[in-house]
Protein backbone atom coordinates (compact mmCIF):
# COMPACT_ATOMS: atom_id res chain seq x y z
CA UNK A 1 0.00 0.00 0.00
CA UNK A 2 1.34 3.40 -0.84
CA UNK A 3 1.82 6.24 1.57
CA UNK A 4 -0.87 8.26 -0.16
CA UNK A 5 -3.33 5.42 0.18
CA UNK A 6 -2.57 5.13 3.87
CA UNK A 7 -3.07 8.84 4.44
CA UNK A 8 -6.28 8.87 2.50
CA UNK A 9 -7.64 5.97 4.46
CA UNK A 10 -7.09 7.83 7.66
CA UNK A 11 -8.36 11.22 6.64
CA UNK A 12 -11.44 10.79 4.46
CA UNK A 13 -14.80 9.23 5.29
CA UNK A 14 -13.71 8.01 8.72
CA UNK A 15 -12.86 11.53 9.89
CA UNK A 16 -15.31 14.26 10.96
CA UNK A 17 -15.07 17.60 9.18
CA UNK A 18 -16.18 19.67 12.19
CA UNK A 19 -15.63 19.51 15.93
CA UNK A 20 -18.62 18.10 17.82
CA UNK A 21 -19.51 17.78 21.49
CA UNK A 22 -18.99 14.04 21.24
CA UNK A 23 -15.51 14.54 19.76
CA UNK A 24 -14.45 16.86 22.57
CA UNK A 25 -15.79 14.54 25.27
CA UNK A 26 -14.10 11.62 23.52
CA UNK A 27 -10.73 13.38 23.57
CA UNK A 28 -11.25 14.18 27.27
CA UNK A 29 -12.00 10.50 28.01
CA UNK A 30 -8.85 9.47 26.11
CA UNK A 31 -6.85 11.99 28.13
CA UNK A 32 -8.22 10.57 31.40
CA UNK A 33 -7.49 7.05 30.19
CA UNK A 34 -3.90 8.06 29.47
CA UNK A 35 -3.69 9.48 32.99
CA UNK A 36 -4.61 6.13 34.55
CA UNK A 37 -2.41 4.24 32.10
CA UNK A 38 0.65 6.25 33.14
CA UNK A 39 -0.32 6.10 36.81
CA UNK A 40 -0.57 2.31 36.61
CA UNK A 41 2.74 2.03 34.79
CA UNK A 42 4.73 4.32 37.07
CA UNK A 43 3.19 3.85 40.52
CA UNK A 44 6.01 1.53 41.66
CA UNK A 45 8.50 4.37 41.08
CA UNK A 46 7.08 6.21 44.09
CA UNK A 47 6.38 3.04 46.09
CA UNK A 48 9.66 1.13 45.67
CA UNK A 49 10.80 1.56 49.26
CA UNK A 50 7.44 0.76 50.85
CA UNK A 51 6.72 -2.22 48.60
CA UNK A 52 10.22 -3.68 48.96
CA UNK A 53 10.05 -3.58 52.77
CA UNK A 54 6.60 -5.16 52.86
CA UNK A 55 7.46 -7.92 50.38
CA UNK A 56 10.93 -8.58 51.75
CA UNK A 57 13.03 -7.75 48.67
CA UNK A 58 15.65 -5.10 47.95
CA UNK A 59 14.84 -1.84 46.16
CA UNK A 60 16.93 -2.85 43.14
CA UNK A 61 14.98 -6.12 42.94
CA UNK A 62 11.68 -4.30 43.30
CA UNK A 63 12.70 -2.18 40.31
CA UNK A 64 12.13 -5.35 38.28
CA UNK A 65 8.37 -4.69 38.42
CA UNK A 66 9.00 -1.72 36.13
CA UNK A 67 11.14 -3.86 33.82
CA UNK A 68 8.69 -6.77 33.55
CA UNK A 69 5.82 -4.40 32.72
CA UNK A 70 7.81 -2.65 30.04
CA UNK A 71 9.08 -5.93 28.61
CA UNK A 72 5.49 -7.17 28.14
CA UNK A 73 4.66 -3.98 26.25
CA UNK A 74 7.79 -4.15 24.12
CA UNK A 75 7.15 -7.76 23.07
CA UNK A 76 3.39 -7.50 22.48
CA UNK A 77 2.72 -3.96 21.21
CA UNK A 78 3.12 -4.61 17.48
CA UNK A 79 1.62 -8.13 17.27
CA UNK A 80 -1.40 -7.26 19.45
CA UNK A 81 -2.06 -4.02 17.57
CA UNK A 82 -1.86 -5.85 14.26
CA UNK A 83 -4.11 -8.71 15.40
CA UNK A 84 -6.78 -6.37 16.77
CA UNK A 85 -6.64 -3.75 13.98
CA UNK A 86 -9.91 -4.93 12.43
CA UNK A 87 -11.82 -4.84 15.72
CA UNK A 88 -13.91 -1.80 16.73
CA UNK A 89 -11.53 0.66 18.38
CA UNK A 90 -13.89 1.43 21.25
CA UNK A 91 -14.11 -2.21 22.35
CA UNK A 92 -10.32 -2.55 22.21
CA UNK A 93 -9.71 0.60 24.22
CA UNK A 94 -12.29 -0.31 26.88
CA UNK A 95 -10.70 -3.76 27.21
CA UNK A 96 -7.34 -2.13 27.96
CA UNK A 97 -8.91 -0.11 30.79
CA UNK A 98 -10.38 -3.31 32.21
CA UNK A 99 -6.90 -4.83 31.94
CA UNK A 100 -5.43 -1.97 33.97
CA UNK A 101 -8.07 -2.50 36.64
CA UNK A 102 -7.37 -6.24 36.85
CA UNK A 103 -3.62 -5.60 36.98
CA UNK A 104 -3.94 -3.21 39.90
CA UNK A 105 -6.29 -5.53 41.80
CA UNK A 106 -3.76 -8.36 41.52
CA UNK A 107 -0.95 -6.11 42.75
CA UNK A 108 -3.06 -4.67 45.59
CA UNK A 109 -3.86 -8.09 47.11
CA UNK A 110 -0.59 -9.83 46.15
CA UNK A 111 0.86 -11.92 49.00
CA UNK A 112 4.31 -12.12 47.38
CA UNK A 113 6.70 -10.42 44.98
CA UNK A 114 5.98 -13.09 42.34
CA UNK A 115 2.26 -12.29 42.34
CA UNK A 116 3.06 -8.57 42.04
CA UNK A 117 5.12 -9.37 38.94
CA UNK A 118 2.24 -11.43 37.51
CA UNK A 119 -0.13 -8.51 38.02
CA UNK A 120 2.34 -6.19 36.34
CA UNK A 121 2.49 -8.51 33.32
CA UNK A 122 -1.30 -8.21 32.97
CA UNK A 123 -0.91 -4.42 33.04
CA UNK A 124 1.83 -4.65 30.44
CA UNK A 125 -0.46 -6.59 28.09
CA UNK A 126 -3.12 -3.86 28.42
CA UNK A 127 -0.50 -1.17 27.93
CA UNK A 128 0.80 -2.89 24.80
CA UNK A 129 -2.51 -2.10 23.14
CA UNK A 130 -3.52 1.12 24.88
CA UNK A 131 -1.08 3.70 23.54
CA UNK A 132 -1.07 2.14 20.08
CA UNK A 133 -4.84 2.58 19.93
CA UNK A 134 -5.27 5.84 21.86
CA UNK A 135 -3.07 8.07 19.68
CA UNK A 136 -4.65 6.93 16.42
CA UNK A 137 -8.10 7.03 18.06
CA UNK A 138 -7.62 10.71 18.83
CA UNK A 139 -6.83 11.50 15.18
CA UNK A 140 -9.95 9.66 14.03
CA UNK A 141 -12.55 11.61 16.02
CA UNK A 142 -11.48 15.18 15.19
CA UNK A 143 -11.08 17.06 11.89
CA UNK A 144 -7.73 16.51 10.13
CA UNK A 145 -6.56 20.05 10.92
CA UNK A 146 -6.81 19.33 14.67
CA UNK A 147 -5.23 15.89 14.77
CA UNK A 148 -1.86 17.04 16.13
CA UNK A 149 -3.58 19.02 18.88
CA UNK A 150 -5.69 15.98 19.70
CA UNK A 151 -2.57 13.84 20.14
CA UNK A 152 -1.04 16.55 22.35
CA UNK A 153 -4.20 16.66 24.50
CA UNK A 154 -4.29 12.89 24.89
CA UNK A 155 -0.64 12.99 25.93
CA UNK A 156 -1.53 15.64 28.51
CA UNK A 157 -2.91 12.69 30.45
CA UNK A 158 0.65 11.39 30.60
CA UNK A 159 1.82 14.59 32.26
CA UNK A 160 -1.11 14.49 34.66
CA UNK A 161 -0.08 10.96 35.53
CA UNK A 162 3.35 12.31 36.45
CA UNK A 163 1.95 15.43 38.14
CA UNK A 164 -1.02 13.96 40.04
CA UNK A 165 -1.27 10.20 39.62
CA UNK A 166 2.11 9.01 40.85
CA UNK A 167 2.44 11.64 43.66
CA UNK A 168 -1.13 10.99 44.84
CA UNK A 169 -0.57 7.24 44.89
CA UNK A 170 2.70 7.82 46.77
CA UNK A 171 0.97 10.05 49.31
CA UNK A 172 -1.83 7.52 49.88
CA UNK A 173 0.80 4.80 50.29
CA UNK A 174 2.70 6.86 52.85
CA UNK A 175 -0.54 7.64 54.71
CA UNK A 176 -2.48 4.38 54.79
CA UNK A 177 -0.41 1.86 52.83
CA UNK A 178 0.61 1.02 49.28
CA UNK A 179 -2.09 -1.62 48.83
CA UNK A 180 -5.00 0.85 49.26
CA UNK A 181 -3.20 3.22 46.89
CA UNK A 182 -3.00 0.61 44.15
CA UNK A 183 -6.55 -0.55 44.83
CA UNK A 184 -7.87 3.00 44.44
CA UNK A 185 -6.36 3.19 40.97
CA UNK A 186 -7.89 -0.21 40.14
CA UNK A 187 -11.40 0.95 40.98
CA UNK A 188 -10.93 4.29 39.22
CA UNK A 189 -9.75 2.52 36.04
CA UNK A 190 -12.80 0.24 36.15
CA UNK A 191 -15.12 3.22 36.49
CA UNK A 192 -13.38 4.99 33.63
CA UNK A 193 -14.01 1.92 31.47
CA UNK A 194 -17.74 2.46 32.11
CA UNK A 195 -17.38 6.16 31.28
CA UNK A 196 -15.65 5.23 28.01
CA UNK A 197 -18.50 2.86 27.12
CA UNK A 198 -20.97 5.70 27.65
CA UNK A 199 -19.14 8.68 26.12
CA UNK A 200 -16.38 7.57 23.75
CA UNK A 201 -17.38 7.88 20.06
CA UNK A 202 -17.34 4.61 18.16
CA UNK A 203 -14.55 4.17 15.60
CA UNK A 204 -14.32 1.24 13.23
CA UNK A 205 -11.23 -0.89 12.82
CA UNK A 206 -8.94 -0.79 9.80
CA UNK A 207 -9.79 -3.25 7.05
CA UNK A 208 -6.16 -3.86 6.17
CA UNK A 209 -3.61 -2.27 8.52
CA UNK A 210 -0.51 -1.11 6.68
CA UNK A 211 2.44 -2.59 8.57
CA UNK A 212 5.20 -2.13 6.01
CA UNK A 213 8.60 -3.75 6.52
CA UNK A 214 11.87 -2.85 8.27
CA UNK A 215 13.26 -1.78 4.89
CA UNK A 216 10.29 0.51 4.32
CA UNK A 217 10.58 1.84 7.88
CA UNK A 218 14.20 2.73 7.20
CA UNK A 219 13.38 4.35 3.85
CA UNK A 220 10.65 6.61 5.27
CA UNK A 221 12.61 7.54 8.40
CA UNK A 222 10.26 5.68 10.76
CA UNK A 223 13.03 3.35 11.94
CA UNK A 224 15.20 6.28 13.02
CA UNK A 225 12.27 7.73 14.99
CA UNK A 226 11.77 4.38 16.74
CA UNK A 227 15.48 4.01 17.59
CA UNK A 228 15.79 7.57 18.90
CA UNK A 229 12.64 7.11 21.00
CA UNK A 230 13.98 3.85 22.44
CA UNK A 231 17.26 5.46 23.48
CA UNK A 232 15.47 8.51 24.91
CA UNK A 233 13.29 6.38 27.17
CA UNK A 234 16.20 4.16 28.15
CA UNK A 235 18.30 7.11 29.25
CA UNK A 236 15.39 8.71 31.09
CA UNK A 237 14.47 5.56 33.03
CA UNK A 238 18.04 4.80 34.07
CA UNK A 239 17.45 7.59 36.58
CA UNK A 240 13.68 8.02 36.86
CA UNK A 241 13.10 4.43 38.02
CA UNK A 242 15.10 5.29 41.16
CA UNK A 243 14.06 8.94 41.52
CA UNK A 244 12.57 8.36 45.02
CA UNK A 245 15.71 6.84 46.53
CA UNK A 246 17.84 9.34 44.59
CA UNK A 247 15.99 12.34 46.07
CA UNK A 248 16.17 10.86 49.59
CA UNK A 249 19.91 10.30 49.16
CA UNK A 250 20.20 13.96 48.12
CA UNK A 251 18.68 15.04 51.44
CA UNK A 252 14.91 14.81 50.94
CA UNK A 253 12.86 13.57 53.87
CA UNK A 254 11.30 10.19 53.02
CA UNK A 255 7.84 11.54 53.87
CA UNK A 256 8.22 14.27 51.24
CA UNK A 257 8.78 12.02 48.21
CA UNK A 258 5.19 12.45 47.00
CA UNK A 259 5.52 16.24 47.19
CA UNK A 260 8.81 16.16 45.31
CA UNK A 261 7.28 14.01 42.57
CA UNK A 262 4.39 16.46 42.37
CA UNK A 263 6.76 19.38 41.86
CA UNK A 264 8.86 17.54 39.30
CA UNK A 265 5.81 16.31 37.44
CA UNK A 266 4.47 19.86 37.34
CA UNK A 267 7.46 20.98 35.34
CA UNK A 268 6.49 18.37 32.74
CA UNK A 269 3.36 20.43 32.06
CA UNK A 270 5.64 23.18 30.75
CA UNK A 271 7.20 20.68 28.37
CA UNK A 272 3.80 19.46 27.20
CA UNK A 273 2.73 23.03 26.47
CA UNK A 274 5.90 23.59 24.46
CA UNK A 275 5.25 20.39 22.52
CA UNK A 276 1.72 21.51 21.65
CA UNK A 277 3.06 24.89 20.58
CA UNK A 278 5.90 23.66 18.39
CA UNK A 279 4.72 20.21 17.20
CA UNK A 280 3.76 21.79 13.85
CA UNK A 281 6.13 24.77 13.73
CA UNK A 282 9.54 23.34 14.60
CA UNK A 283 9.33 19.73 15.80
CA UNK A 284 12.94 18.82 14.89
CA UNK A 285 14.47 21.85 16.55
CA UNK A 286 12.29 21.43 19.66
CA UNK A 287 13.20 17.76 20.02
CA UNK A 288 16.93 18.41 19.59
CA UNK A 289 16.79 21.09 22.27
CA UNK A 290 14.76 18.86 24.63
CA UNK A 291 17.09 15.83 24.39
CA UNK A 292 20.19 18.03 24.71
CA UNK A 293 18.79 19.70 27.84
CA UNK A 294 17.95 16.30 29.38
CA UNK A 295 21.48 15.00 28.75
CA UNK A 296 23.00 18.18 30.18
CA UNK A 297 20.81 17.96 33.28
CA UNK A 298 21.93 14.38 33.90
CA UNK A 299 25.56 15.42 33.53
CA UNK A 300 25.07 18.18 36.12
CA UNK A 301 23.01 16.21 38.69
CA UNK A 302 25.95 14.39 40.35
CA UNK A 303 27.71 17.72 40.98
CA UNK A 304 24.74 19.23 42.84
CA UNK A 305 23.78 16.03 44.67
CA UNK A 306 24.95 17.45 48.00
CA UNK A 307 22.34 20.21 47.71
CA UNK A 308 18.67 19.24 47.81
CA UNK A 309 17.69 22.59 46.29
CA UNK A 310 20.20 22.22 43.46
CA UNK A 311 19.08 18.64 42.83
CA UNK A 312 15.43 19.66 42.61
CA UNK A 313 16.13 22.58 40.26
CA UNK A 314 18.20 20.50 37.85
CA UNK A 315 15.73 17.60 38.04
CA UNK A 316 12.91 20.04 37.29
CA UNK A 317 14.71 21.20 34.14
CA UNK A 318 15.20 17.56 33.13
CA UNK A 319 11.49 16.78 33.62
CA UNK A 320 10.34 19.89 31.76
CA UNK A 321 12.44 18.93 28.76
CA UNK A 322 11.19 15.35 28.94
CA UNK A 323 7.59 16.58 28.89
CA UNK A 324 7.94 17.55 25.24
CA UNK A 325 9.21 14.25 23.93
CA UNK A 326 6.14 11.98 23.97
CA UNK A 327 4.09 14.19 21.67
CA UNK A 328 7.01 14.98 19.38
CA UNK A 329 8.06 11.36 18.88
CA UNK A 330 4.50 10.13 18.25
CA UNK A 331 3.81 12.94 15.79
CA UNK A 332 7.12 12.28 14.01
CA UNK A 333 6.29 8.57 13.66
CA UNK A 334 2.84 9.21 12.20
CA UNK A 335 4.16 11.94 9.92
CA UNK A 336 6.57 9.57 8.17
CA UNK A 337 3.49 8.06 6.51
CA UNK A 338 5.17 4.67 6.17
CA UNK A 339 2.55 2.72 8.13
CA UNK A 340 -0.99 3.12 9.45
CA UNK A 341 -1.26 5.43 12.49
CA UNK A 342 -2.15 2.50 14.78
CA UNK A 343 0.97 0.64 13.67
CA UNK A 344 3.12 3.77 14.08
CA UNK A 345 1.75 4.05 17.61
CA UNK A 346 2.53 0.39 18.26
CA UNK A 347 6.12 0.75 17.07
CA UNK A 348 6.72 3.84 19.19
CA UNK A 349 4.95 2.24 22.16
CA UNK A 350 7.05 -0.90 21.84
CA UNK A 351 10.26 1.06 21.43
CA UNK A 352 9.45 3.25 24.44
CA UNK A 353 8.94 0.23 26.63
CA UNK A 354 12.04 -1.57 25.39
CA UNK A 355 13.79 1.61 26.48
CA UNK A 356 11.99 1.61 29.83
CA UNK A 357 12.85 -2.03 30.48
CA UNK A 358 16.46 -1.55 29.40
CA UNK A 359 16.81 1.71 31.27
CA UNK A 360 15.44 0.26 34.51
CA UNK A 361 17.76 -2.74 34.16
CA UNK A 362 20.81 -0.59 33.37
CA UNK A 363 19.88 1.71 36.23
CA UNK A 364 19.78 -1.22 38.63
CA UNK A 365 23.23 -2.36 37.51
CA UNK A 366 24.65 1.17 37.63
CA UNK A 367 23.12 1.69 41.07
CA UNK A 368 25.03 -1.29 42.39
CA UNK A 369 28.24 -0.32 40.62
CA UNK A 370 28.55 3.45 41.21
CA UNK A 371 25.85 4.35 43.73
CA UNK A 372 22.96 6.79 43.55
CA UNK A 373 24.99 9.99 43.23
CA UNK A 374 26.65 9.03 39.95
CA UNK A 375 23.70 7.16 38.47
CA UNK A 376 22.73 10.08 36.16
CA UNK A 377 26.03 9.78 34.26
CA UNK A 378 24.86 6.44 32.86
CA UNK A 379 21.60 8.03 31.74
CA UNK A 380 23.43 10.93 30.10
CA UNK A 381 25.50 8.58 27.93
CA UNK A 382 22.36 6.88 26.58
CA UNK A 383 20.63 10.22 25.96
CA UNK A 384 23.60 11.42 23.91
CA UNK A 385 23.01 8.38 21.68
CA UNK A 386 19.38 9.43 21.18
CA UNK A 387 20.46 12.98 20.36
CA UNK A 388 22.91 11.67 17.77
CA UNK A 389 20.15 9.73 15.98
CA UNK A 390 17.84 12.76 15.91
CA UNK A 391 20.62 14.95 14.49
CA UNK A 392 21.58 12.43 11.82
CA UNK A 393 18.10 11.30 10.74
CA UNK A 394 16.74 14.16 8.64
CA UNK A 395 14.18 11.94 6.99
CA UNK A 396 12.54 10.94 10.25
CA UNK A 397 13.06 14.38 11.81
CA UNK A 398 12.91 16.82 8.86
CA UNK A 399 13.79 20.50 9.15
CA UNK A 400 10.50 21.36 7.47
CA UNK A 401 7.42 19.46 8.60
CA UNK A 402 5.64 17.10 6.25
CA UNK A 403 2.59 18.72 4.69
CA UNK A 404 0.24 15.85 5.57
CA UNK A 405 -3.41 16.61 6.10
CA UNK A 406 -3.89 14.34 9.08
CA UNK A 407 -1.35 16.23 11.19
CA UNK A 408 -1.82 19.79 10.03
CA UNK A 409 -2.92 21.82 13.04
CA UNK A 410 -1.93 25.35 12.19
CA UNK A 411 -5.44 26.70 11.64
CA UNK A 412 -5.78 29.01 14.62
CA UNK A 413 -9.22 30.14 13.46
CA UNK A 414 -10.52 26.56 13.46
CA UNK A 415 -9.07 25.91 16.90
CA UNK A 416 -10.50 29.03 18.50
CA UNK A 417 -13.91 28.52 16.88
CA UNK A 418 -14.22 25.21 18.74
CA UNK A 419 -13.94 26.82 22.21
CA UNK A 420 -17.72 27.13 22.52
CA UNK A 421 -18.04 23.41 21.93
CA UNK A 422 -15.38 22.72 24.58
CA UNK A 423 -17.18 24.95 27.08
CA UNK A 424 -20.52 23.27 26.49
CA UNK A 425 -18.92 19.88 27.06
CA UNK A 426 -17.27 20.77 30.37
CA UNK A 427 -20.25 19.77 32.58
CA UNK A 428 -20.33 16.30 31.03
CA UNK A 429 -16.61 15.78 31.47
CA UNK A 430 -16.71 17.23 34.99
CA UNK A 431 -19.40 14.77 36.01
CA UNK A 432 -17.29 11.92 34.66
CA UNK A 433 -14.25 13.15 36.60
CA UNK A 434 -16.31 13.60 39.77
CA UNK A 435 -17.62 10.05 39.46
CA UNK A 436 -14.08 8.71 39.15
CA UNK A 437 -12.45 10.76 41.88
CA UNK A 438 -15.39 10.35 44.25
CA UNK A 439 -14.85 6.62 44.30
CA UNK A 440 -11.33 6.73 45.74
CA UNK A 441 -12.55 6.69 49.34
CA UNK A 442 -14.69 3.64 48.60
CA UNK A 443 -11.72 1.92 46.95
CA UNK A 444 -9.51 2.57 49.94
CA UNK A 445 -11.91 0.86 52.31
CA UNK A 446 -12.50 -2.04 49.91
CA UNK A 447 -8.81 -2.75 49.36
CA UNK A 448 -8.01 -2.35 53.04
CA UNK A 449 -10.63 -5.04 53.79
CA UNK A 450 -9.25 -7.30 51.04
CA UNK A 451 -5.70 -6.81 52.32
CA UNK A 452 -6.74 -7.62 55.85
CA UNK A 453 -8.38 -10.83 54.63
CA UNK A 454 -5.23 -11.85 52.78
CA UNK A 455 -3.05 -11.22 55.81
CA UNK A 456 -5.47 -13.14 58.04
CA UNK A 457 -5.30 -16.12 55.70
CA UNK A 458 -1.51 -15.93 55.64
CA UNK A 459 -1.37 -15.98 59.46
CA UNK A 460 -3.58 -19.06 59.47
Amino acid sequence: MSTNTTTSAVSTSTRPITVTNRSIVGIAVLGLATFFAITTELMPVGLLGTMSRDLGVSESTMGFVVTVYAAAVAILALPLTSLTARLPRKAVLVSTLVGYAVSNVLVAVAPSFAVVCAGRVVGGVAHALFFSVASAYATRIVPPRLAGRAIAFVYSGSSLGFVLGVPLATWVAQTIGWRPAVGSVALAAALLALVAVAFLPAVSGTASPHIGSPRAWARTGLLSVVVADLLLFAGHYVVYTYIGPYAIDAGLDAGMVSGALLVLGGTGIVGLWLAGTFVDRAPRQTLIAAVAVMAAAFAVLPFVHGSLFGTMVVAGIWMAANGTTGTLFMAAAIRTGGVSPDIAGALVNGASNIGIAGGAAVGGQALGAVGLQYLPFAGAVVLIGSLGVVLAARRGFPVHTHAQEHLSTTSVEAITSSLAVVTSSVPVVSRAIATITGSIGVATGTVSTATGSVRTQRRR
